[in-house]
């Protein structure tokens, strides 16, 4: 789908997050790097939502307190303390995770505050011990350039992580403490992004500048891109969580196709007079009994388990529901995002994709009967205890209303392939308040102009540095940046002496290439790599063999480089036993080393590497190659 951004109007602001490599935590001593060896315990806690000062509730807050969820922390000795529990207030702010915060923002031509105030933001999924998340804004009115375009930075702030999540039931969440509370620098752009390459761009450009403080962790779960997404007619949507920064573009670009789509929807129930009066009117029908000797083994478990299946019918939504923008993209899933988040029930049916799920035609016609639903009307059904199922369907005819006027507002995570589920409402005013245990951070002028003069260079100089240091090409240099392995490139090069485009190849392309065809790189440890160079410089293994031995490391987390070597069969050979192989090749190639030796070494070396590839470096056995054929001059 070709889509013109100009014409529908679309803008994007970015919320870049990335966890601070300090040595503690924002508000207490605890390490940012988990540590092993802590007594390992667990508590629990509800959590609940509260008025704020003006009497008001947020929704997003109201949302998440009406699960009643049961929340059990996990936690030890080595990694979390009492400010973690809430059970003591929080230290002074990590003045290291200041400097940081304030390193950054001035890269970003970002102005300073003179006063950071720390501010409490509700959140009560149980991601935060305390039901609120700290957080403080450290610059305002910061600008960066991409493309000849000025981005504005609206905020730069420092947060507290969130607890990881290990385990979520229906009545029941887990959350790990260890994350909980490490810096987090959020930059927060204007909405200005006219496309998704130009929020790719942005986002790149952002995270070199973080980089640049050389205080930014690395790694699965350091890294969190927001979106907030609107095109004209549509609504401004949150997006939460996208991992991934190549799969920034993607994400925008469905948002914009899912809000063009409810758009066509919208104008089509305008069309076909639909009232958002007949909608309210509907009432929630009991069917079960039409599935009581049903085929569908969802259904089944469901009434085993002794549920009810209750029915809805939209007047007029007939063909809408299963109608498809793009795979996943359909007002059915719309329906059945709102159902799961706020019901916590496992899906909806709807007439649009029946028969199917091993529901007969037979029991469709009786369902539509029933309902008293004609061929231009649609009818949803789900199979839960009443009560979850009553509040399911609820929530479909609320979201089918919704769909009369378009595009509702709202908070949806991002998937991995780029699409969209509903969360939660976005969040209201009432969510931030001031945090009463800890009093105004000054920052003055001279310490501002103090970090001016030490910034750190930006990476654009640090590309054209290693390009000049190391005669690497500038494509490989800003490689190697993005790959946030310059310090150890640096180490390998100072211990071994290879050639720096040889260990610049295997941090870079070799990497990209195993991580495209699936390996799990970030399972390879950094002194694993540098080992391997070691062993190459002392003539040990073949610099040949560094995509293999990166793979089998990938594959085998927690294992070393000896152990690829035994397992691959990549030990060294003997001198004098290659020496005899390419004597005997020599031989067997007589006739053609006497008339063409080029090619007689040519193919040599291809029959050698046959046997000693990885195990003996090429280099090495072209000069013993050209050695013995010399011999026979």
């Amino acid at each position: 789908m070709k889509i013109d951004y100009g014409s529908v109007g679309l803008k994007v602001g970015l919320e870049i997050h990335r966890q601070l490599d300090t040595r503690s935590k924002l508000f207490c001593d605890c390490p940012t790097t988990p540590r092993e060896g802590g007594k390992e315990f667990k508590f629990v806690r509800w959590l609940r939502e509260a008025q704020s000062e003006l009497g008001e509730v947020d929704p997003a807050a109201l949302f998440e307190a009406r699960k009643r969820r049961k929340i059990v922390y996990h936690a030890d000795t080595a990694n979390t303390c009492l400010v973690e529990m809430d059970e003591e207030p929080p230290h002074d702010l990590n003045r290291e995770a200041v400097e940081v915060t304030l390193t950054a923002a001035l890269l970003m031509n970002a102005k300073p505050v003179d006063e950071i105030h720390v501010m409490r933001k509700i959140v009560i999924d149980g991601s935060n011990t305390t039901g609120f998340q700290r957080t403080c804004v450290v610059a305002l009115d910061g600008e960066i350039t991409v493309d000849g375009k000025k981005i504005p930075i609206q905020t730069i702030t420092l947060e507290e992580d969130a607890a990881r999540i290990i385990e979520q039931k229906p009545h029941e969440v887990h959350y790990d403490l260890k994350r909980l509370g490490i810096p987090l620098i959020e930059v927060s752009t204007g909405p200005v992004i006219s496309s998704p390459e130009e929020a790719y761009k942005v986002a790149y450009a952002i995270g070199r500048m973080l980089r640049a403080t050389g205080k930014v962790k690395r790694g699965l779960g350091t890294v969190r891109q927001d979106l907030n997404v609107s095109i004209r007619g549509g609504a401004l949507i949150e997006i939460k969580g996208v991992q991934e920064l190549d799969l920034l573009p993607k994400v925008v670009e469905l948002e914009v196709v899912r809000q063009l789509h409810l758009l066509k929807i919208r104008d089509e129930l305008r069309r076909r007079n639909v009232s958002e009066e007949d909608l309210r009117r509907e009432p929630i029908k009991d069917v079960t009994e039409i599935f009581s000797k049903t085929k569908s083994k969802i259904l089944r478990k469901k009434l085993k388990e002794g549920g009810v299946i209750l029915a809805i019918r939209l007047k007029k939504f007939g063909g809408l529901l299963g109608l498809e923008a793009a795979p996943g993209i359909r007002l059915g899933a719309e329906f059945a995002g709102r159902a799961r988040a706020w019901s916590e029930v496992e899906g909806i049916f709807h007439t649009d994709e029946l028969p199917g799920y091993g529901i007969t035609a037979e029991e469709v016609k009786k369902l539509r009967e029933v309902m008293d639903a004609g061929e231009d009307d649609a009818v949803v059904f789900v199979a839960a205890e009443r009560e979850r199922a009553e509040d399911a369907l609820e929530r479909v005819r609320e979201r089918a209303i919704e769909a009369l006027h378009g595009v509702p507002s709202e908070t949806r995570g991002a998937r991995p392939d780029g699409t969209t589920v509903y969360l939660r409402p976005r969040p209201g005013a009432a969510r931030m308040y001031p945090e009463t245990d800890l009093p105004p951070y000054p920052i003055s002028e001279e310490y501002v102009e103090e970090l001016r003069r030490r910034l750190p260079p930006t990476l654009d100089q640090v590309a054209e540095n290693l390009s000049k240091k190391y005669g690497l090409s500038r494509q490989m240099a800003d490689e190697l940046i993005d790959s946030e392995r310059v310090e150890l490139f640096e180490r390998i090069i100072e211990e071994t002496g290879i050639q720096a485009t040889v260990i610049a190849s295997a941090l870079t392309e070799q990497m990209t290439s195993l991580r495209r065809d699936g390996a799990k790189v970030e399972n390879i440890r950094d002194e694993d790599i540098l080992e391997f160079f070691r062993l190459v410089a002392r003539g040990e293994i073949a610099k040949e063999a560094a995509s293999e031995v990166l793979r089998w490391l990938a594959d085998n987390p927690g294992k070393n480089v000896k152990e690829a070597i035994d397992a691959l069969g990549l030990k060294p050979v003997e001198l004098s036993e290659i020496e005899k192989e390419i004597r005997e090749l020599v031989k067997e190639n007589e006739k053609l080393v006497e008339e063409n030796p080029r090619k007689a070494a040519s193919v040599i070396m291809g029959e050698l590497m046959k046997t000693y590839r990885g195990r003996v470096d090429g280099g090495k056995l072209y000069g013993l190659v050209t050695k013995i054929l010399n011999e026979k001059k």
